[in-house]
């Protein structure tokens, strides 16, 4: 028991105190939708990538825009944003 942190050692507020710490902590596994791509209707514009408030979007080596799903929280945000429907949201399976 000694060994768990007290309210005085413990963040005020969620604030982060070390930048650049949430690559340690893989976001996406409480996701209950991904999105999904279809690549004859992405033109590469990079709205997606633009719009992804979890940085979880990445241009692949074709330079088409990926996800992350290790930090994709699933909010569809791409989705909406996307202006040529390229990307859709599907139900995540295990």
């Amino acid at each position: 028991m000694a060994d768990l942190p007290t309210w005085k050692t413990i963040n005020h507020a969620c604030l982060v105190f070390t930048p650049g710490n949430t690559v340690e902590y893989l976001t996406g596994d409480w996701r209950s939708m991904r999105p999904e791509r279809t690549e004859e209707k992405c033109v590469k514009c990079g709205e997606c990538w633009m719009y992804c408030p979890d940085a979880a979007i990445f241009i692949d080596e074709r330079g088409y825009y990926a996800v992350d799903y290790d930090y994709c929280k699933g909010c569809g945000i791409c989705a909406k944003e996307c202006p040529h429907g390229a990307i859709f949201m599907v139900e995540e399976c295990e």
